[in-house]
Protein backbone atom coordinates (compact mmCIF):
# COMPACT_ATOMS: atom_id res chain seq x y z
CA UNK A 1 0.00 0.00 0.00
CA UNK A 2 2.81 2.53 0.64
CA UNK A 3 4.02 1.71 -2.87
CA UNK A 4 1.24 2.66 -4.05
CA UNK A 5 -0.08 5.34 -2.30
CA UNK A 6 3.79 6.72 -3.68
CA UNK A 7 2.58 6.21 -7.21
CA UNK A 8 -0.53 7.89 -5.93
CA UNK A 9 1.45 10.69 -5.43
CA UNK A 10 3.65 11.19 -8.29
CA UNK A 11 0.48 11.21 -9.92
CA UNK A 12 -1.09 13.51 -8.43
CA UNK A 13 1.90 15.84 -8.41
CA UNK A 14 1.81 15.25 -12.49
CA UNK A 15 -1.69 16.11 -12.63
CA UNK A 16 -1.25 19.50 -11.13
CA UNK A 17 1.17 20.36 -14.03
CA UNK A 18 -1.00 19.03 -16.65
CA UNK A 19 -4.15 20.86 -15.90
CA UNK A 20 -2.22 23.72 -16.33
CA UNK A 21 -0.01 22.51 -20.37
CA UNK A 22 -0.95 23.98 -23.05
CA UNK A 23 -2.96 22.92 -26.35
CA UNK A 24 0.62 23.23 -28.14
CA UNK A 25 2.62 21.42 -26.04
CA UNK A 26 0.00 18.55 -25.15
CA UNK A 27 -0.39 17.34 -28.62
CA UNK A 28 3.23 17.82 -28.78
CA UNK A 29 4.13 15.01 -26.58
CA UNK A 30 1.80 13.11 -28.51
CA UNK A 31 2.92 13.21 -31.58
CA UNK A 32 6.47 12.71 -30.22
CA UNK A 33 5.24 9.48 -28.46
CA UNK A 34 4.14 8.11 -31.49
CA UNK A 35 6.87 8.71 -33.22
CA UNK A 36 8.62 6.66 -30.67
CA UNK A 37 6.15 4.12 -30.60
CA UNK A 38 6.82 3.36 -34.01
CA UNK A 39 11.08 3.59 -34.17
CA UNK A 40 10.67 0.85 -30.75
CA UNK A 41 8.39 -1.63 -32.24
CA UNK A 42 11.04 -4.21 -32.26
CA UNK A 43 11.61 -3.84 -28.41
CA UNK A 44 7.78 -3.59 -28.08
CA UNK A 45 7.10 -6.81 -29.90
CA UNK A 46 10.04 -8.32 -28.28
CA UNK A 47 8.07 -7.74 -24.73
CA UNK A 48 4.99 -8.43 -26.10
CA UNK A 49 6.22 -11.99 -27.42
CA UNK A 50 7.33 -13.09 -23.69
CA UNK A 51 3.72 -12.07 -22.63
CA UNK A 52 2.52 -14.57 -25.35
CA UNK A 53 4.35 -17.26 -25.22
CA UNK A 54 4.04 -17.46 -21.46
CA UNK A 55 0.07 -16.93 -22.40
CA UNK A 56 0.13 -20.01 -24.68
CA UNK A 57 2.06 -22.12 -22.27
CA UNK A 58 -0.53 -21.62 -19.53
CA UNK A 59 -2.62 -22.93 -22.39
CA UNK A 60 -4.74 -19.52 -22.37
CA UNK A 61 -7.92 -19.52 -24.81
CA UNK A 62 -7.19 -18.04 -28.16
CA UNK A 63 -9.34 -14.62 -28.18
CA UNK A 64 -7.74 -14.28 -24.91
CA UNK A 65 -4.45 -14.67 -26.66
CA UNK A 66 -5.59 -12.70 -29.54
CA UNK A 67 -6.42 -9.39 -27.56
CA UNK A 68 -3.26 -9.78 -25.62
CA UNK A 69 -0.51 -10.12 -29.04
CA UNK A 70 0.96 -6.55 -30.48
CA UNK A 71 1.94 -6.61 -34.14
CA UNK A 72 3.67 -4.52 -36.63
CA UNK A 73 0.21 -3.24 -37.32
CA UNK A 74 -1.53 -2.67 -33.92
CA UNK A 75 1.92 -0.57 -32.95
CA UNK A 76 0.88 1.25 -36.78
CA UNK A 77 -2.08 1.97 -34.79
CA UNK A 78 -1.42 3.13 -31.35
CA UNK A 79 0.96 5.56 -32.80
CA UNK A 80 -2.23 6.45 -34.83
CA UNK A 81 -4.16 6.84 -32.32
CA UNK A 82 -1.88 9.17 -30.38
CA UNK A 83 -1.78 11.48 -33.61
CA UNK A 84 -5.76 11.39 -33.88
CA UNK A 85 -6.01 12.22 -30.48
CA UNK A 86 -3.21 14.88 -30.97
CA UNK A 87 -5.55 16.33 -33.89
CA UNK A 88 -8.65 16.66 -32.09
CA UNK A 89 -10.09 19.85 -30.46
CA UNK A 90 -8.47 20.41 -26.64
CA UNK A 91 -11.77 20.33 -24.45
CA UNK A 92 -10.24 22.14 -21.38
CA UNK A 93 -11.40 25.77 -21.14
CA UNK A 94 -14.04 25.32 -23.40
CA UNK A 95 -16.86 27.29 -22.34
CA UNK A 96 -20.37 25.23 -21.73
CA UNK A 97 -22.85 27.92 -21.22
CA UNK A 98 -23.13 31.22 -19.42
CA UNK A 99 -25.64 33.62 -18.06
CA UNK A 100 -25.88 36.57 -16.38
CA UNK A 101 -27.65 37.05 -12.94
CA UNK A 102 -29.90 39.98 -12.29
CA UNK A 103 -28.10 41.33 -9.89
CA UNK A 104 -25.07 41.37 -12.29
CA UNK A 105 -23.41 38.28 -11.62
CA UNK A 106 -21.88 36.56 -14.97
CA UNK A 107 -21.22 33.03 -14.40
CA UNK A 108 -19.62 30.21 -16.55
CA UNK A 109 -19.64 26.85 -16.89
CA UNK A 110 -15.69 25.44 -17.85
CA UNK A 111 -14.65 22.09 -18.58
CA UNK A 112 -11.51 21.33 -16.23
CA UNK A 113 -9.69 18.23 -16.08
CA UNK A 114 -11.18 15.03 -13.60
CA UNK A 115 -6.80 15.36 -11.97
CA UNK A 116 -5.71 11.53 -11.42
CA UNK A 117 -7.37 8.48 -13.99
CA UNK A 118 -6.72 5.57 -12.72
CA UNK A 119 -7.53 2.65 -15.69
CA UNK A 120 -7.20 -1.16 -14.05
CA UNK A 121 -7.91 -3.44 -17.05
CA UNK A 122 -6.44 -7.02 -18.33
CA UNK A 123 -4.59 -8.33 -21.20
CA UNK A 124 -4.82 -5.15 -24.09
CA UNK A 125 -1.05 -3.76 -24.80
CA UNK A 126 -3.14 -1.13 -26.69
CA UNK A 127 -4.79 0.13 -23.49
CA UNK A 128 -1.91 1.58 -22.36
CA UNK A 129 -1.64 4.11 -25.19
CA UNK A 130 -5.27 4.61 -25.50
CA UNK A 131 -5.30 5.87 -21.87
CA UNK A 132 -2.63 7.68 -22.12
CA UNK A 133 -3.25 9.40 -25.01
CA UNK A 134 -6.63 10.56 -24.21
CA UNK A 135 -5.85 11.35 -20.57
CA UNK A 136 -2.86 13.47 -21.21
CA UNK A 137 -4.69 15.25 -23.61
CA UNK A 138 -7.53 16.29 -21.35
CA UNK A 139 -4.91 17.33 -19.04
CA UNK A 140 -5.46 14.11 -17.01
CA UNK A 141 -2.54 12.12 -15.04
CA UNK A 142 -2.87 8.71 -16.16
CA UNK A 143 -2.46 5.75 -13.51
CA UNK A 144 -2.04 2.47 -15.08
CA UNK A 145 -3.14 -1.29 -13.45
CA UNK A 146 -2.39 -3.61 -16.65
CA UNK A 147 -2.70 -7.37 -15.80
CA UNK A 148 -0.13 -9.52 -14.79
CA UNK A 149 -0.18 -11.67 -18.83
CA UNK A 150 0.47 -8.63 -20.67
CA UNK A 151 3.33 -6.65 -17.79
CA UNK A 152 6.02 -6.95 -20.24
CA UNK A 153 4.33 -5.80 -22.82
CA UNK A 154 2.81 -2.51 -20.66
CA UNK A 155 5.98 -2.06 -19.29
CA UNK A 156 7.51 -1.69 -22.57
CA UNK A 157 4.78 0.95 -23.77
CA UNK A 158 4.66 2.89 -20.87
CA UNK A 159 8.47 3.62 -21.08
CA UNK A 160 8.15 4.73 -24.37
CA UNK A 161 5.03 6.81 -23.35
CA UNK A 162 6.89 8.26 -20.69
CA UNK A 163 9.69 9.04 -22.60
CA UNK A 164 7.99 10.70 -25.67
CA UNK A 165 5.74 12.80 -23.10
CA UNK A 166 9.13 14.14 -21.31
CA UNK A 167 10.62 14.97 -24.19
CA UNK A 168 8.30 17.56 -25.25
CA UNK A 169 8.29 19.20 -21.24
CA UNK A 170 5.27 17.36 -19.80
CA UNK A 171 6.01 15.28 -16.62
CA UNK A 172 7.29 11.70 -16.81
CA UNK A 173 4.67 10.69 -14.40
CA UNK A 174 2.38 11.83 -16.80
CA UNK A 175 1.98 8.16 -17.27
CA UNK A 176 2.26 6.13 -14.19
CA UNK A 177 2.19 2.49 -14.28
CA UNK A 178 1.82 0.14 -11.45
CA UNK A 179 4.21 -3.24 -11.80
CA UNK A 180 2.66 -5.36 -9.02
CA UNK A 181 -0.22 -7.54 -10.45
CA UNK A 182 -1.10 -9.17 -7.42
CA UNK A 183 -4.74 -9.46 -6.02
CA UNK A 184 -3.84 -7.59 -3.31
CA UNK A 185 -2.36 -5.03 -5.51
CA UNK A 186 -5.57 -4.49 -7.31
CA UNK A 187 -7.87 -4.14 -4.48
CA UNK A 188 -5.43 -1.96 -2.71
CA UNK A 189 -5.39 0.37 -6.36
CA UNK A 190 -9.25 0.28 -6.18
CA UNK A 191 -8.76 2.21 -2.39
CA UNK A 192 -6.48 4.86 -2.98
CA UNK A 193 -8.96 7.82 -1.80
CA UNK A 194 -7.42 10.98 -2.25
CA UNK A 195 -4.80 10.06 -5.08
CA UNK A 196 -7.57 8.94 -7.53
CA UNK A 197 -10.08 10.86 -9.27
CA UNK A 198 -12.53 8.46 -10.95
CA UNK A 199 -11.61 4.70 -11.52
CA UNK A 200 -12.44 3.30 -15.14
CA UNK A 201 -11.94 -1.03 -15.44
CA UNK A 202 -11.59 -2.40 -18.52
CA UNK A 203 -11.99 -6.24 -18.18
CA UNK A 204 -14.71 -8.98 -17.83
CA UNK A 205 -17.18 -9.33 -15.58
CA UNK A 206 -14.97 -10.53 -12.80
CA UNK A 207 -13.21 -6.98 -12.82
CA UNK A 208 -16.64 -4.95 -12.79
CA UNK A 209 -17.49 -7.30 -9.90
CA UNK A 210 -14.44 -6.36 -7.89
CA UNK A 211 -14.67 -3.23 -8.54
CA UNK A 212 -18.02 -2.75 -6.91
CA UNK A 213 -17.23 -4.87 -3.89
CA UNK A 214 -13.91 -3.45 -3.20
CA UNK A 215 -13.52 0.07 -4.56
CA UNK A 216 -14.10 3.06 -2.16
CA UNK A 217 -12.82 5.61 -5.17
CA UNK A 218 -15.28 7.06 -7.89
CA UNK A 219 -15.66 5.14 -10.54
CA UNK A 220 -17.02 4.17 -14.60
CA UNK A 221 -18.07 1.19 -15.09
CA UNK A 222 -16.92 -0.35 -18.71
CA UNK A 223 -19.29 -3.11 -19.01
CA UNK A 224 -19.28 -6.63 -20.76
CA UNK A 225 -20.92 -6.42 -24.46
CA UNK A 226 -23.62 -8.74 -24.82
CA UNK A 227 -25.04 -7.21 -27.81
CA UNK A 228 -27.62 -8.07 -29.63
CA UNK A 229 -28.88 -7.55 -33.36
CA UNK A 230 -32.82 -8.10 -33.95
CA UNK A 231 -33.84 -8.86 -37.65
CA UNK A 232 -37.33 -7.26 -38.04
CA UNK A 233 -39.73 -8.95 -40.44
CA UNK A 234 -39.22 -6.03 -43.03
CA UNK A 235 -35.39 -6.21 -43.33
CA UNK A 236 -33.38 -6.43 -46.59
CA UNK A 237 -32.12 -10.05 -46.13
CA UNK A 238 -28.69 -9.01 -47.86
CA UNK A 239 -28.03 -6.46 -45.59
CA UNK A 240 -29.19 -8.43 -42.43
CA UNK A 241 -26.66 -11.22 -43.05
CA UNK A 242 -23.56 -8.80 -43.89
CA UNK A 243 -24.27 -6.91 -40.75
CA UNK A 244 -24.86 -9.76 -38.53
CA UNK A 245 -21.51 -11.81 -40.30
CA UNK A 246 -19.44 -8.49 -39.48
CA UNK A 247 -20.44 -7.93 -36.28
CA UNK A 248 -19.82 -11.11 -35.10
CA UNK A 249 -17.15 -12.51 -36.97
CA UNK A 250 -14.95 -9.22 -37.49
CA UNK A 251 -13.61 -9.85 -34.08
CA UNK A 252 -15.40 -11.60 -31.82
CA UNK A 253 -13.10 -11.14 -29.01
CA UNK A 254 -14.10 -7.23 -28.47
CA UNK A 255 -17.21 -5.89 -26.08
CA UNK A 256 -18.62 -4.94 -29.24
CA UNK A 257 -19.23 -7.97 -30.92
CA UNK A 258 -22.66 -9.42 -31.25
CA UNK A 259 -23.19 -12.56 -29.25
CA UNK A 260 -26.79 -12.54 -29.64
CA UNK A 261 -29.55 -12.87 -32.52
CA UNK A 262 -33.27 -12.50 -32.36
CA UNK A 263 -35.55 -12.97 -35.72
CA UNK A 264 -38.99 -12.24 -36.33
CA UNK A 265 -40.77 -15.22 -36.59
CA UNK A 266 -42.68 -14.14 -40.16
CA UNK A 267 -39.19 -14.53 -42.06
CA UNK A 268 -36.82 -16.89 -39.68
CA UNK A 269 -37.54 -19.75 -41.83
CA UNK A 270 -35.50 -17.65 -44.78
CA UNK A 271 -33.47 -15.55 -42.94
CA UNK A 272 -31.33 -18.15 -40.30
CA UNK A 273 -30.32 -20.54 -42.90
CA UNK A 274 -28.77 -17.46 -45.08
CA UNK A 275 -27.66 -15.96 -41.58
CA UNK A 276 -25.54 -19.27 -40.64
CA UNK A 277 -24.38 -20.12 -43.86
CA UNK A 278 -22.77 -16.78 -44.10
CA UNK A 279 -21.64 -17.32 -40.08
CA UNK A 280 -18.45 -19.46 -40.71
CA UNK A 281 -17.19 -21.13 -37.80
CA UNK A 282 -19.85 -19.69 -35.47
CA UNK A 283 -21.12 -22.51 -32.65
CA UNK A 284 -24.81 -21.35 -32.60
CA UNK A 285 -27.48 -22.31 -29.62
CA UNK A 286 -30.85 -21.51 -29.95
CA UNK A 287 -34.32 -21.80 -28.69
CA UNK A 288 -36.60 -24.04 -29.36
CA UNK A 289 -38.26 -22.04 -32.62
CA UNK A 290 -34.51 -21.60 -34.01
CA UNK A 291 -33.93 -25.25 -33.85
CA UNK A 292 -36.94 -26.36 -35.39
CA UNK A 293 -35.39 -24.64 -38.32
CA UNK A 294 -31.70 -24.96 -37.76
CA UNK A 295 -29.85 -27.86 -36.27
CA UNK A 296 -27.90 -26.23 -33.71
CA UNK A 297 -27.28 -26.64 -29.64
CA UNK A 298 -29.96 -25.67 -26.87
CA UNK A 299 -29.83 -22.29 -25.43
CA UNK A 300 -29.60 -21.85 -21.77
CA UNK A 301 -30.69 -18.64 -20.08
CA UNK A 302 -26.97 -18.58 -19.34
CA UNK A 303 -25.97 -18.60 -22.80
CA UNK A 304 -28.65 -15.89 -23.62
CA UNK A 305 -27.00 -13.41 -21.24
CA UNK A 306 -23.71 -14.38 -21.60
CA UNK A 307 -20.62 -12.03 -23.13
CA UNK A 308 -18.93 -15.35 -25.53
CA UNK A 309 -16.13 -13.18 -26.60
CA UNK A 310 -15.69 -15.95 -28.76
CA UNK A 311 -17.17 -18.10 -32.29
CA UNK A 312 -20.11 -18.71 -30.59
CA UNK A 313 -23.71 -16.96 -30.86
CA UNK A 314 -27.17 -17.58 -29.14
CA UNK A 315 -30.63 -17.50 -31.40
CA UNK A 316 -33.68 -16.99 -30.87
CA UNK A 317 -36.67 -16.18 -33.02
CA UNK A 318 -39.39 -13.68 -31.41
CA UNK A 319 -42.97 -13.17 -32.45
CA UNK A 320 -42.33 -9.35 -33.21
CA UNK A 321 -40.08 -5.83 -32.44
CA UNK A 322 -41.99 -5.75 -29.12
CA UNK A 323 -40.81 -9.32 -28.17
CA UNK A 324 -37.26 -8.70 -29.39
CA UNK A 325 -37.47 -5.33 -26.87
CA UNK A 326 -38.85 -7.60 -23.82
CA UNK A 327 -35.74 -10.29 -25.12
CA UNK A 328 -33.27 -7.65 -24.84
CA UNK A 329 -34.26 -5.95 -21.78
CA UNK A 330 -34.51 -9.31 -19.96
CA UNK A 331 -30.93 -10.55 -20.85
CA UNK A 332 -28.65 -7.43 -22.43
CA UNK A 333 -25.95 -5.19 -20.40
CA UNK A 334 -26.97 -2.26 -21.88
CA UNK A 335 -23.88 -1.84 -24.18
CA UNK A 336 -24.93 -1.89 -28.04
CA UNK A 337 -28.03 -3.09 -29.74
CA UNK A 338 -28.61 -3.10 -33.23
CA UNK A 339 -32.21 -3.38 -35.70
CA UNK A 340 -32.20 -4.37 -39.32
CA UNK A 341 -35.05 -3.21 -40.45
CA UNK A 342 -36.70 -1.00 -43.39
CA UNK A 343 -40.20 -0.03 -41.49
CA UNK A 344 -39.27 3.75 -40.15
CA UNK A 345 -41.72 2.98 -37.35
CA UNK A 346 -40.11 -0.22 -36.56
CA UNK A 347 -36.78 1.48 -36.24
CA UNK A 348 -38.48 4.47 -33.97
CA UNK A 349 -39.60 2.40 -31.44
CA UNK A 350 -36.52 0.30 -31.24
CA UNK A 351 -34.32 3.35 -31.05
CA UNK A 352 -37.21 4.68 -28.06
CA UNK A 353 -37.70 1.91 -25.98
CA UNK A 354 -34.17 0.07 -25.92
CA UNK A 355 -32.22 1.07 -23.27
CA UNK A 356 -28.75 0.91 -24.08
CA UNK A 357 -25.54 3.26 -24.37
CA UNK A 358 -25.77 2.99 -28.16
CA UNK A 359 -28.68 1.75 -30.38
CA UNK A 360 -28.06 0.94 -34.07
CA UNK A 361 -30.44 0.78 -36.94
CA UNK A 362 -29.08 -0.70 -39.82
CA UNK A 363 -25.28 -0.99 -39.31
CA UNK A 364 -23.08 -3.21 -37.40
CA UNK A 365 -22.58 -3.53 -33.80
CA UNK A 366 -18.81 -2.79 -34.05
CA UNK A 367 -19.18 1.00 -34.90
CA UNK A 368 -19.37 1.31 -31.07
CA UNK A 369 -16.03 2.65 -30.74
CA UNK A 370 -14.14 5.51 -30.00
CA UNK A 371 -12.23 6.21 -33.16
CA UNK A 372 -15.06 4.91 -35.56
CA UNK A 373 -16.71 7.82 -33.17
CA UNK A 374 -14.46 9.90 -34.11
CA UNK A 375 -12.79 10.35 -31.02
CA UNK A 376 -9.44 8.98 -31.55
CA UNK A 377 -9.35 6.74 -29.35
CA UNK A 378 -11.48 5.56 -25.97
CA UNK A 379 -11.04 5.14 -22.12
CA UNK A 380 -13.84 2.99 -22.39
CA UNK A 381 -17.45 2.44 -23.30
CA UNK A 382 -19.49 2.51 -20.25
CA UNK A 383 -22.35 0.93 -19.39
CA UNK A 384 -23.73 3.16 -16.43
CA UNK A 385 -25.70 6.62 -16.78
CA UNK A 386 -23.66 8.07 -14.45
CA UNK A 387 -21.50 10.57 -15.08
CA UNK A 388 -20.48 9.28 -18.54
CA UNK A 389 -22.43 6.59 -21.24
CA UNK A 390 -21.26 4.71 -24.49
CA UNK A 391 -17.52 5.56 -25.31
CA UNK A 392 -15.45 7.66 -23.25
CA UNK A 393 -13.26 10.12 -25.35
CA UNK A 394 -11.55 13.57 -24.29
CA UNK A 395 -15.06 15.75 -23.08
CA UNK A 396 -16.03 12.43 -20.74
CA UNK A 397 -12.28 12.48 -18.98
CA UNK A 398 -13.65 16.28 -17.80
CA UNK A 399 -15.65 18.10 -15.62
CA UNK A 400 -16.88 21.21 -14.93
CA UNK A 401 -15.97 24.50 -12.86
CA UNK A 402 -18.49 27.25 -12.43
CA UNK A 403 -16.86 30.47 -12.46
CA UNK A 404 -18.24 33.50 -11.10
CA UNK A 405 -17.50 37.03 -11.86
CA UNK A 406 -18.56 40.15 -9.71
CA UNK A 407 -18.21 43.70 -9.12
CA UNK A 408 -18.52 43.36 -5.62
CA UNK A 409 -21.73 41.96 -5.35
CA UNK A 410 -22.74 40.52 -1.81
CA UNK A 411 -25.49 38.48 -0.49
CA UNK A 412 -28.58 40.16 1.23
Amino acid sequence: MNDLEALGRRARAAARILAGAGTAQKDAALRSAADLLESRAGDLLAANAADVARAEQAGTAGPVVDRLRLTDARIAGMAGGLRQVAALADPVGEVIDGWVRPNGLRIRRVRVPLGVVAIIYENRPNVTSDAAALCVKSGNAAFLRGSSAAIESNRAVAAVLREGFAKEGLPTDSVVLVEDTSRESAVAFMRLRGYIDCLIPRGGASLVASIIENATVPYVIDGDGNCHVYIDASADLDMAVSIVRNAKTQRPSVCNAAESLLVHADIAAEALPLIASALDGVELVGDGRARAILPMGEATDDDFGREFLDLKMSVAVVDGIGAAIEHIARFGSGHTEAIVTRDLEAATRFTREVDAAAVVVNASTRFIDGEEFGFGAEIGISTQKLHARGPMGLRELTTVKYIVEGEGQIRA
